[in-house]
């Protein structure tokens, strides 16, 4: 009786070693906590209501965020009772003139 010889198959002789890849990644941020929500915006005037929940200085960069909203501006033009005002005081709803379209419930979040 013959002996049957195996040959090694060339291709499983080679193993390759799975060598995983780490990436770098940088951290996340902090998640911001919003200083304001809109409340209402006039179209007309592109003026939005946003009731802040801290202390604003006009000159503030400022975030607005929202389902379909996401754009950055300088806080320029504030009003409180159709009065010019420099502070937006907590608590109190303040008009905001803004470059482009935001909806009730949109966050306003601080940029440093």
């Amino acid at each position: 009786m013959k002996k049957k010889v195996l040959k090694a198959k060339p291709w499983k002789s080679i193993q390759k070693k799975s060598v995983k890849k780490t990436i770098a990644r940088a951290p996340f941020p902090k998640a911001a906590k919003p200083v304001g929500k809109v409340t209402h915006y006039y179209g007309d005037i592109g003026v939005g209501i946003v009731k802040f929940g801290k202390s604003v200085k006009a000159g503030t960069t400022v975030e607005f965020r929202g389902a379909t909203t996401n754009f950055t501006q300088t806080l320029a033009s504030m009003q409180y009772d159709h009065k010019a005002i420099q502070t937006a005081p907590k608590g109190k709803e303040v008009g905001i003139k803004v470059k482009k379209r935001v909806r009730e419930g949109d966050g306003v979040f601080e940029i440093k």
